[in-house]
Parts: C-alpha cells; structure tokens; sequence
C-alpha cells in the first residue's frame, strides 16, 4: 500500500538523536535547539522564531500573546484543519468563518471584510496544501480595521508570495513539524515574528511565563509549549536537506500535474506570484464522482488517499445556519494523493493508474 506520506529519515536524524542521548541533553534545553531555530530563521527570513511542541500550542500560542481571549472575534476560513479554529476558541474567543476562492481554496478577503464587527481583534490567514493565501489584500484589510493578522504556514514550509517567504507577511506566523510535513520533527512547531517583542513574550510565555533573566520568577501565565532537543535534533537533520526535499516534490506535482490534465479533475490554482511547496497535493474529483467509491477503488488497486478537510462549520461544536458554497464544494470533492518525497517513478505511475480506473 502507498501511503498518502511516508516521513524520510535518511540523513543525520539518527546521529543526532543519539549524540542528545549520549550528552542527556533530551529535553526542552540543548545545543540542537537554538541551530534548528537558527536554521529555521535562516530559511523563512522571519528575524525570530521559536520551536515549540506542535504547530496547534503554536497557534495558541500566537493568539494569546496578542492578547485575544473572551469577547473577541477572529475571522478564520471555514476550510481548515480544525485546529485553526479550535485554537481561537481555547482563548475564549469566538471563531467568525470566512468562505474560500474557487481557484486557491484559501480564504477570500472579500468575505473576511464582510464579517468585521466592532468585536473582531485579528484575522487568521491559513496557507492550505501549499498555497499561499492573498496576503496583500489581508493586510490591507487588517490595517484599515486596526486588526492583527495570524499567518496559519503548517502546510506552506517553503512557500513564497513574490519571492517572500509565508510567515513575513504578518504580525505572527505558526509552522507545523508533524510527521507528514514538509519536514518533520516527530511532533513539534514553530511560531515566528519580525516584532521583537511579540516574540520575546512569546518566548517567555511558551516557557511557564517565567523571566527570561530570572529563574523560577513567574510574572505572568504561561504554557508548557517547548519542544524538546531530541525533536529539534530531527529537525535540524531535515533542514540540512530541504532543498533536495522540495526538488523532489515539485517533480512530483509537475508529474501529477501533466498526469491529470484531461482527465475531468479540478487543480489547487496557486494565485499570481505564489511558488507552492506542494506539501499534499490534492485535486477535485468531476462534481458526478462519487468521493467515496473512487477512493475506495484507489484502496484496492494499493493507493492510499484522503478527503481534504471538512469545513468546520459542520463539526457539532462549531455549527452555525450558514452557507459557504466554494468552501463546501471543495470539502465535499477534494482528496489527497500521495505526496512524499521518495515516492518513486514506479509508485507514481501506481497512484496515477489507480485514479484513472476509478474514474471509469
């Protein structure tokens, strides 16, 4: 069975998980988390950045620190992965959903602007599948309102807007290292400003609040969000490799790309000036296919897919009397291939056979 990913360890991450176990350096100190943060700076040009547990504390993270709890609103897009969401409601805030373009299937800043109340504090922009959401029209919108704006990058490592890397075109930007992302650090995220102390505050608070010059002095709320050296020593092993690791992923979009040109599918549609990482790629099934039935037979013939995400407006926790058409019909038709980087020529000729069988 072709997994839909598949992590690939084959450079140092052995070596250096076992030089944190030979020094007892495992957990949230030691020398391999300020290179992997280092790195991380280096790559996204973001001037200060973080590594924390997971992407999901990252974003709580973030919307805590600029201070978003009871009685706020934050647009969010509808299409999501739920933690998006889910993260704006742990602050004590209320999630207001936005619907998706048709081309991207990222958030449309009409809608955004169209759901600013005299409660909305923040604007949360969520990078899907690769895609880069449209950052200058957000941003427009976020300053004439007096709004902050979140950049949602877990699936959008390595993607530029303009030849500026997501997670710069915002006040706070949160990263994913879960085992299926671009790269990995078993479990583990990010979180990165430009602001200097947005990120202090953020350093502090992801650490018990306790005071960066102080031991033990606690002088306001804080998590336990930090990532531990064993992860930060993965991840610094994936970094030195990422330039192979997106080579790789960008011939296998382009294969799939070709691949699928005539055969009735609908394509993510990066925006003008967007270079995507292709971190999953993902497709829309004709509107007469039967989701089910084609993954089903993908199943069979020895490819794994998935459905892409449903819109968090149909979870019970979350349902309101709303529609948002593009966004539904997305949730409803899009699946995921598989997207790792070693997928061989043969395993890709595999999955591309498997799609054209089932929609016979």
């Amino acid at each position: 069975m072709i997994p839909v990913y598949r992590p690939e360890l084959s450079g140092n991450e052995k070596t250096y998980v076992l030089e944190c176990l030979d020094s007892t350096w495992i957990s949230s100190l030691g020398g391999f988390i300020d290179k992997f943060e280092a790195e991380l700076s280096r790559l996204t040009a973001i001037e200060y950045v973080m590594g924390v547990c997971n992407g999901t504390v990252a974003l709580h993270l973030a919307l805590h620190c600029l201070d978003i709890g009871p009685g706020d609103e934050v647009i969010v897009p509808t299409f999501t992965y739920i933690a998006s969401v889910n993260t704006i409601a742990q602050t004590g805030a209320k999630p207001v959903f936005a619907d998706s373009r048709p081309g991207d299937w990222l958030v449309d800043p009409e809608d955004v602007e169209r759901k600013i109340t005299p409660r909305t504090k923040a604007i949360m922009a969520v990078h899907l599948y690769g895609a880069v959401a449209d950052m200058p029209a957000l941003k427009a919108i976020a300053d004439r309102h007096g709004l902050r704006l979140i950049e949602d990058c877990a699936e959008a490592l390595g993607s530029t807007l303009d030849g500026v890397h997501v997670g710069n075109l915002s006040d706070v930007a949160t990263f994913s290292f879960f085992g299926n992302k671009t790269i990995t650090t078993g479990e583990g995220g990010a979180v990165g400003s430009n602001d200097k102390a947005l990120a202090a505050r953020m350093r502090k608070v992801k650490g018990q609040g306790q005071s960066l010059t102080r031991r033990y002095w606690h002088d306001e709320l804080g998590f336990n969000y930090r990532m531990t050296n064993i992860c930060a020593a993965i991840g610094l092993a994936q970094i030195e490799r990422f330039d192979d690791i997106m080579t790789r992923k960008r011939r296998l979009a382009n294969v799939y790309t070709e691949a699928f040109r005539n055969l009735g599918v609908t394509l993510q549609q990066p925006a003008e000036g967007v270079v995507s990482s292709n971190w999953l790629y993902s497709l829309l099934l004709p509107p007469d296919a039967d989701r089910d039935k084609v993954m089903a037979s993908m199943q069979a013939e020895g490819v794994d897919t998935r459905p892409v995400f449903y819109c968090a407006h149909h979870m019970p926790m979350y349902a309101i009397d709303q529609t948002f058409p593009v966004a539904q019909d997305i949730a409803s038709r899009g699946i995921s291939l598989p997207s790792f980087p070693a997928l061989t020529d043969a395993e890709l000729d595999q999955v591309i056979g498997a799609l054209k069988v089932a929609l016979r």
